[in-house]
């Protein structure tokens, strides 16, 4: 049998089949704690914060207390969503409803806990940082509850509607990540903070609709209509990218009438190119579930590119 001229002895094949014995282990090794960071939407809560302080640099407001607050937030709504939801989640997202099912006892106490920290901190900003930080928790029970059915008998959860479930999700989403910092700092609404608003409402509604393409079938079997399940993978490409084209068209514009400057542009349009990467590859990858995570964290080398060199000051 030819062996490894380089290491005698050593039979071809060893060395690779070592590499990913290695590999398997420190994927068993570390599993416990990435699915604590991804099924528990700890990561999502990150990414929140990460946005705020973005949001911040770019309309040139002094760091506060909102990207804790948005990072409890979207831990606390985002994991009382995963709970009430364990029975429909478990046709498109078996492993994360696995995990919550598991913890659900703490989920509850941890969720209700960064809830209440959240609202305690933001009244310490005023009335307005209060409300703000009423809304997310406001627009989900509309969102995911079924309150309205007994309201008029058969109408559908908000979460149920066609494209309202997205938009819903994206324009609070964006109030929160935007207003936040501005209401701490006590700063004007600008038209550049307008410009803001808007990138973010449709850059997080196209990150919505891009997870939709993995649950299409769990989605259509449960009566969810999402973009993919009325129109198709394909069309729904399509759509995304026309969101995408207007968002950027959108901070052009702003651009040219210079509400806001080159540098925000820049930056903002960066991501967006990121985020049409990852709809390029929307039923083109096997991984849809490292897919969606891609379209999340598509504002991440943004805040780099502007946030960190801060820390070298």
């Amino acid at each position: 049998m030819p062996t490894d001229a380089r290491t005698p002895g050593a039979q071809p094949g060893v060395e690779t089949a070592t590499n990913r014995s290695l590999i398997t282990k420190l994927s068993t090794l570390t599993r416990p704690a990435r699915n604590l960071v991804f099924h528990s939407s700890l990561y999502l809560a990150a990414i929140a914060m990460a946005e705020v302080v973005l949001v911040s640099e770019l309309l040139s407001l002094p760091l506060t207390p909102a990207p804790l607050v948005a990072g409890l937030l979207t831990f606390a709504v985002y994991g009382n969503d995963r709970l009430a939801d364990l029975e429909t989640d478990a046709k498109t997202a078996p492993a994360r409803t696995a995990f919550v099912r598991r913890y659900q006892d703490g989920f509850y106490v941890l969720a209700a806990l960064a809830y209440g920290l959240a609202v305690a901190l933001s009244a310490v900003g005023g009335p307005l940082t209060f409300g703000l930080s009423l809304l997310p928790g406001v627009v989900w029970i509309l969102y995911a509850r079924d309150l309205l059915p007994s309201l008029s008998g058969d109408t559908p959860r908000l979460k149920d509607v066609f494209l309202l479930n997205s938009l819903l999700v994206a324009g609070a989403w964006a109030l929160a990540i935007v207003f936040l910092p501005l209401a701490f700092a006590g700063a004007p609404v600008t038209p550049a903070v307008g410009v803001v608003f808007l990138f973010f409402v449709l850059a997080t509604f196209v990150n919505t609709e891009v997870p939709n393409v993995r649950d299409l079938e769990g989605d259509s079997e449960i009566g969810v209509r999402t973009l993919p399940v009325v129109v198709g993978v394909r069309r729904t490409r399509y759509a995304l990218y026309g969101v995408t084209g207007l968002t950027a068209a959108l901070l052009a514009g702003a651009l040219a009438a210079t509400v806001v400057s080159p540098g925000v542009a820049t930056v903002l349009l960066a991501t967006l190119l990121l985020l049409a990467g990852v709809v390029f590859c929307l039923d083109r990858v096997e991984n849809d579930a490292a897919l969606a995570v891609a379209a999340e964290c598509t504002r991440l080398p943004a805040f780099a590119v502007a946030v960190l060199p801060l820390l070298g000051q």
